[in-house]
């Protein structure tokens, strides 16, 4: 056991899994031109394997390549180098004043290392657009969608059923619970152009709803993952009731609030079907009390805006009010609301929600590691002091 300590907590080793990781950012930080900051993060540091490709031509939608590396993916790297920071530190742990400062700093970095998986496990964004004067308790990805169907009978309440995109694949039937009816996906697309069709040759596959009456033809897109832009993701599925089918239904992220609501029915049940993007709802609601910022003199570049706000929770239990300003965020019920943007006609406030349990983990690890090098430098430097005055 000793034997197999030793050899997980090699220097040659940590050198190693150091020189792995540049080369994840080195090819990581090539395909971001291609890829985007986000999916590039998914792809190569939150992945155990990933293999960069070089593109030699196109055909069609889909790339041709030449060349293929395979590589570790920041999994993989990260989570060698804490079974190797841990194997040194029970290999060599003594207890020493002397080395206080080395343990710290290495408990330091595998803490560092532990909350940046936390953040990729169990991190949350949204985004929560608030109207000025107006009220908000929920916010909403803008890379997650979901499939949901909307019982808006209850007067005070809307029963939401929703079903993550990740199920949508074709030919796949989806029971939806405390419902009679069943979803049956007859074709998923990830992105896609929404167009009219015209003459008989181009039909949608949908039966009810928006895409029959207004005959709209969903035509597979590759994605896009540049920074700013949102993917068209769009599905045609069929709702199927006790009684048989009700209809295929064209559904889409860009079918949203500007088009009359597609409703399903069955008996005397009715259900709003729509794919939008994921929300989040909260107990408690956010007001936009004031919106303001101020631009560069002589442009209509903003360089500060800010968000008055108060916080109603749902049981009068509490409120909070607050000015969220950049790097000053507000932090209320386990969630983090920053200044993200605002809408062209300056009247709504965009806010970015971040629910990340493990937010205070890395100022921890910060502050070890700081205190380790400290306490390091000190005693050498004592010992130095010491030895010239003698």
């Amino acid at each position: 056991m000793h034997a197999l300590l030793i050899r997980l907590s090699s220097l040659r080793l940590t050198v190693t899994l150091l020189t792995l990781s540049m080369v994840l950012i080195f090819f990581g930080t090539l395909d971001q031109v291609e890829y985007g900051i986000w999916h590039t993060q998914k792809l190569y540091f939150e992945s155990f394997l990933v293999v960069w490709k070089y593109p030699q031509t196109w055909a069609g939608f889909e790339k041709i390549y030449w060349l293929r590396i395979p590589m570790l993916g920041g999994y993989s790297v990260g989570g060698l180098l804490v079974i190797n920071l841990a194997a040194a530190f029970i290999a060599r742990f003594k207890l020493k004043l002397a080395k206080v400062g080395i343990y710290s700093i290495h408990l330091g970095l595998i803490l560092l290392l532990l909350s940046e998986l936390l953040t990729d496990l169990l991190s949350i964004e949204s985004q929560m657009t608030i109207e000025e004067g107006n009220r908000s308790n929920y916010s909403q990805s803008v890379r997650q969608n979901e499939l949901v169907l909307i019982d808006r009978s209850p007067s005070d309440h809307d029963i939401v059923h929703s079903i993550p995109t990740s199920q949508l694949k074709p030919g796949r039937t989806i029971e939806v619970p405390n419902t009679p009816v069943k979803i049956r996906v007859v074709a998923f697309y990830p992105n896609a152009h929404l167009g009219r069709g015209e003459g008989d040759q181009q039909q949608s596959l949908a039966t009810q709803g928006a895409g029959v009456k207004m005959n709209i033809i969903a035509t597979p897109q590759a994605i896009d993952f540049s920074e700013n832009a949102i993917s068209t993701t769009t599905a045609y599925v069929e709702v199927i009731a006790p009684e048989g089918s009700l209809g295929t239904w064209l559904v889409s992220n860009a079918i949203d609030d500007r088009f009359p609501p597609q409703l399903v029915k069955s008996g005397k049940q009715e259900w709003e079907i729509a794919l939008r993007f994921q929300r989040h709802y909260y107990p408690f609601e956010l007001e936009l009390i004031d919106f303001s910022h101020d631009k560069y003199p002589g442009t209509s570049i903003p360089f500060n805006f800010s968000s008055k706000v108060v916080a109603h929770h749902n049981d009068d239990s509490k409120s909070q009010q607050a000015l969220i300003y950049m790097n000053h965020p507000l932090r209320y019920e386990g969630l983090t609301f920053y200044q993200a943007s605002f809408s062209p006609d300056e009247t709504a406030s965009i806010l970015q929600v971040v629910r990340n349990p493990g937010w205070v983990l890395p100022y921890i690890s910060v502050i070890m590691m700081g205190f380790g090098m400290c306490f390091q430098f000190g005693l050498h430097f004592t010992k130095f002091l010491k030895k010239r005055s003698a």
